[in-house]
């Protein structure tokens, strides 16, 4: 396989990639609305990457420093990503009337550039920075000066991203994230001096990886909102015979032992409240292997048999401070979590709240 078709075929993978991650965000924006920018725009880099697929294999002839439509991508680029990630933390950024504004030098430079190319101008190609000093007082290199000049501004807004948003609650993720798409971009900016199709490549893989990595980020908010597991009491754990009978039914099959290893669960708080009880224990009381515990936890909801325990450890947690019986925070150790560390990730994860909001909302109050 040549190079073309190497190039040819990144090319179309990445626009197949930005056209998936359309159709998610656009799914998701039809229920929240903080979706539908992340949306468009990922279309918008769906729909660059098949329409230039074609081009991208081939070298064509010498783009020379500065090349207007490098510049005009970058510009659009840039643009778009200090834009996109804010829809996160603040929906409410974009509103059409300061998102004008905001794009409003893109706009300009981007305008003089369309109309001089309907007028029937060429663009001053620079070789050398000696060319460039040779034109600089050209409309042409005025304008480039005017984009690139533009790209800086939308670029450092990249990277400012995290401190401009310091006053609302964002990801924490954001802050590393905002600094590699600022470096992307200067990388691109490289490229705009030094054109090379093997660097286009590269950057164009790197640009899907942090675009799918952002959507798959944001979508963590929807997916923090599912329903998990919830304990539910089992009056009598099933006989041998009912696990026999339901060998064949394969749902059925792990339902029986899910609610074998529930009721031994609701009955034995003494065995799961110290911090020594783990996975082997469990199998060894209920009777049955690794792999047939963790398949019946699964087929419920748990993801595997440590967050299965946590959660049983962390509704004791909860009860034992309704009842007041938390004076300390050392005392949130008695469910059996090893450390305080422990018990603070388990609420964030399996709760979505914090133990010390937790204990200031239900703990009883002092007279």
């Amino acid at each position: 396989m040549n190079s073309q078709v190497i190039y040819l075929n990144i090319f179309l993978s990445c626009g197949t990639i930005h056209l998936v991650l359309t159709a998610v965000m656009a799914l998701f924006a039809r229920h929240q609305v903080k979706y539908l920018a992340i949306a468009w725009i990922m279309g918008i880099f769906s729909s660059w990457f098949f329409l230039l697929a074609p081009y991208a294999s081939t070298e064509g002839p010498h783009a020379g420093v500065m090349h207007p439509a490098m510049l005009a991508a970058l510009l659009v680029i840039s643009f778009l990503q200090s834009i996109y990630p804010l829809s996160i933390p603040m929906p409410g950024y974009l509103q059409w009337g300061r998102m004008w504004r905001y794009a409003l030098p893109a706009i300009v430079f981007l305008g003089f550039y369309a109309v001089g190319f309907a007028m029937g101008s060429r663009h001053v190609v620079v070789e050398s920075f000696t060319d460039f000093r040779t034109h600089l007082l050209s409309g042409d290199l005025l304008v480039r000066l005017g984009m690139l000049l533009t790209s800086f501004y939308y670029i450092a807004n990249i990277f400012l991203l995290p401190r401009r948003l310091t006053h609302v609650q964002f990801p924490r993720y954001l802050i590393g994230y905002s600094t590699i798409l600022g470096l992307s971009a200067v990388f691109f900016l490289v490229i705009a001096f030094n054109y090379h199709t093997y660097l286009i490549m590269i950057y164009a893989v790197v640009f899907t990886l942090l675009n799918a990595y952002l959507c798959m980020r944001t979508l963590e908010s929807t997916a923090r909102e599912l329903p998990r597991p919830v304990v539910k009491e089992v009056a009598e754990a099933p006989s041998d015979e009912q696990l026999e009978r339901s060998e064949k039914d394969f749902n059925e099959k792990n339902l029986q032992y899910f609610q074998r290893v529930e009721y031994w669960m609701q009955h034995h708080s003494e065995a799961w409240t110290e911090y020594t009880f783990n996975r082997d224990i469990l199998c060894t009381e209920v009777g049955i292997n690794r792999q047939l515990l963790l398949q019946c936890l699964r087929s419920q909801g748990y993801n595997n048999v440590h967050e299965y325990i946590n959660r049983y450890r962390l509704e004791e947690l909860k009860r034992r401070i309704r009842r007041g019986e938390i004076s300390a925070l050392g005392d949130c150790l008695d469910a059996g979590f090893g450390s305080l560390k422990t018990v603070r990730s388990c609420f964030l994860k399996l709760d979505d709240t914090t133990l010390d909001q937790y204990i200031q909302e239900n703990a009883p109050k002092k007279d």
